[in-house]
């Protein structure tokens, strides 16, 4: 499939990913899995005027040409004035699924950090873990932080849904 036909092409949710012409299906996301969207956008919004930080759920993202991604989460540093994004988000956070395999995460992980994302984060709902990709691969962390802005979210704001 071309990417053209991808975005023509009404597709049955979760929306698929796309890569190289190939539609990469999405697990199909759980009540936790949601919660866990919706947790983490909220603890974003107060810095939308004080940091211009904006989050969204499940928009994607084009990281290059024939390359579509949908995290999560993703945190915008300004607000996007296009539908589907073609610059890296601040912050980009895939939450864990039941089916997800980790092979594949990091795989999402290494794509959003050559993109140029800033932060690029894993939540575990099921563990109550959390996870840090950066140039030395993934790391599980303490709290998730930004600490250009004085951002730091611990398991309790994170997880007490």
């Amino acid at each position: 499939m071309a990417e053209v036909e991808y975005w023509r092409t009404t597709h049955e949710a979760p929306v698929p990913e796309f890569r190289d012409g190939e539609v990469l299906e999405r697990g199909t996301p759980t009540f936790r899995h949601g919660m866990m969207q919706g947790a983490m956008a909220a603890v974003f919004m107060p810095y939308s005027k004080s940091h211009s930080l904006f989050p969204s759920i499940s928009v994607s993202h084009v990281l290059r040409p024939g390359l579509i991604r949908i995290p999560d989460v993703s945190v915008h540093q300004g607000r996007p004035t296009m539908p589907y994004p073609d610059y890296p988000s601040y912050v980009v956070i895939e939450i864990l699924s039941l089916d997800d395999r980790m092979t594949a995460v990091v795989g999402k992980l290494r794509e959003y950090r050559d993109f140029g994302v800033a932060h690029a984060w894993v939540v575990d709902p099921e563990l109550q873990a959390l996870y840090v990709f950066d140039s030395d691969g993934l790391h599980q962390v303490r709290s998730l932080q930004i600490p250009e802005f004085g951002i730091n979210l611990t398991p309790q704001q994170i997880f007490e849904v």
